[in-house]
Formats: C-alpha cells, structure tokens, sequence
C-alpha cells in the first residue's frame, strides 16, 4: 500500500470554495484509478468523484456541477476543486488510489480502493 497525503481543508461559509490537493508520489502505476472520498459527520464514507489514467471522470450526484476533480501527472497531484460549496459538503475528504487493468480503469466508480490518505477536514458554515 502506498500513503497519500491531502491538503487543502478548512472552514468556509456556505457558497465559498476550497480546493483540496492529494500528494500521489509513490503511486507509479501506469494505469488507474484515483477518486476523492468523504465521510460526514454520523454518515458512511461516499465516494464524491473518481478519475483515471486518461482523465475519465466521473461524479456523485450530488456535486455533478459544483465539484471537479483533476491530476498533474508531472507534479505527482490528484486535485478536488469544490465551489458553490453547501453544508452537506461537511465531512472529512479522503483521496484514494488503485492500480487497475485498463478494463477496470473504465468502471472506476465501482473499483475498490486500497490506498489511501489519512483525511483532511472540510466544514462549511451556514
């Protein structure tokens, strides 16, 4: 497994915006997936958005609009850009990371993670 370390949280009013960034430099698989997670306050933990090796991406509903998610491959950066940001958007954001077969990597909605970030805190106030 392979650590991954997010940045970026902190306190913001409703409408505001945050930009969360993962550092991914020991993940050095040629193809993957990569997605942003959270997991709010008395909730289960949610996948918000997922993108792989070619930048396919995909979104909760919740965010579709509000939310993109985004890689630098030669700064070893997977980003989660949040705007128009709600109170439900509370919650402590993961990034995680899996290997995959180029198959899977077409499905990464659906592919389990087995690395991952410690969390990083976004509250948003009403």
């Amino acid at each position: 497994q392979v650590p991954l370390v997010e940045s970026g949280g902190g306190s913001v009013q409703s409408g505001g915006s945050l930009r969360l960034s993962c550092a991914v430099s020991g993940f050095t698989y040629d193809t993957y997936c990569m997605g942003w997670f959270r997991q709010g306050p008395g909730k289960e933990r949610e996948r918000v958005a997922t993108i792989n090796f070619i930048n396919t991406t995909t979104y909760a509903d919740s965010v579709k609009g509000r939310f993109t998610i985004s890689q630098d491959k030669s700064r070893h950066q997977l980003y989660l850009e949040m705007t128009s940001l709600k109170s439900d958007d509370t919650g402590l954001y993961f990034c995680a990371a899996q290997f995959t077969s180029v198959a899977a990597s077409r499905l990464c909605w659906e592919v389990t993670m087995s690395n991952w970030g410690q969390g990083t805190q976004v509250t948003v106030s009403s």
